[in-house]
């Protein structure tokens, strides 16, 4: 398998955007220039869990702790510093405007600022979106110091605006309760504030249409995905064993493999 010991690069780094993917190997900084993938490299090495990206701030849940770094110290992915913000092992992060929030195995959810406060136990916490928590017993929202239960069962993923929550018996959205979307287990599920939205259930990639239709968008590569973030135009995704894929508007998916295991999120700066 290749490595990522030295970055590798193929193509310039102007007009670039930066993609921060968590996998067993650490957060890994590629770069990417349309639909190229440029240089890629590991920015700091942990087992990641989970990656989020803030107004000024790169957070990392891993098993030894939550780590940040400062985005506006640098231009460059290799230059960021990590500090340890004394959480602990975690398994998800996420930015509730500018507050960061992460949460563990155990189902300890805390709030950043300066110091972690408690705010409150769930099940096992599996994802962390705005103000909504995905845990194994369901979709929580973070109230000012509590979590309270907001719906459903057993969920893996949750988007905080427009609220979707991937769980095992379907994908649903937020209306009047929860409201079906697709039936069967979903692992993730991603939009951003521009009306794009991509799901992960059963090894196949859904994406919503501009009418709210969601149906199967076929990927160049057969192992699943494990993560799908949004650019201002390209839509980014990655498997588990690491492959990364780009597709702009109008256009197809390309693909570079970047020799990872363990990939499980990904967020552009």
């Amino acid at each position: 398998m290749p490595t990522i010991d030295e970055k590798r690069v193929y193509t310039d780094n102007t007009g670039t955007e930066t993609v921060f993917v968590a996998s067993d190997a650490g957060v890994v900084a590629v770069s990417v220039s349309d639909d190229l993938v440029g240089g890629f490299g590991i920015a700091h090495r942990c087992h990641a869990r989970d990656v989020a990206v803030g107004t000024e701030t790169l957070a990392v849940a891993s098993d030894e702790d939550v780590f940040c770094a400062d985005l506006t110290t640098t231009d460059s992915a290799d230059d960021l510093a990590f500090e340890a913000t004394e959480f602990g092992p975690a398994t998800a992060v996420g930015f509730d405007g500018k507050t960061l929030l992460a949460g563990d195995e155990e189902g300890r959810v805390g709030r950043f600022d300066s110091e972690w406060t408690d705010l409150g136990r769930a099940e096992p916490v599996r994802a962390i979106d705005g103000p909504l928590v995905a845990a194994a017993d369901g979709v929580h929202r973070v109230e000012a110091d509590s979590l309270a239960p907001v719906g459903l069962d057993n969920t893996y993923d949750v988007v905080g605006r427009d609220p979707l929550a991937a769980t095992e018996t379907g994908l649903y959205k937020l209306g009047n309760g929860w409201m079906d979307v697709l039936n069967g287990a979903f692992e993730t599920v991603t939009a951003d504030g521009d009306g794009r939205a991509h799901a992960v259930g059963g090894g196949n990639l859904f994406a919503r249409s501009e009418s709210g239709e969601w149906t199967p968008e076929p990927v160049p590569v057969a192992e699943g995905v494990a993560a799908v973030t949004y650019g201002p135009e390209a839509t980014y995704a990655v498997t588990t064993p690491g492959t990364f894929l780009v597709r702009l508007p109008g256009s197809e998916w390309r693909h570079q493999m970047l020799g990872l295991q363990g990939v499980t999120a990904a967020a552009v700066v």
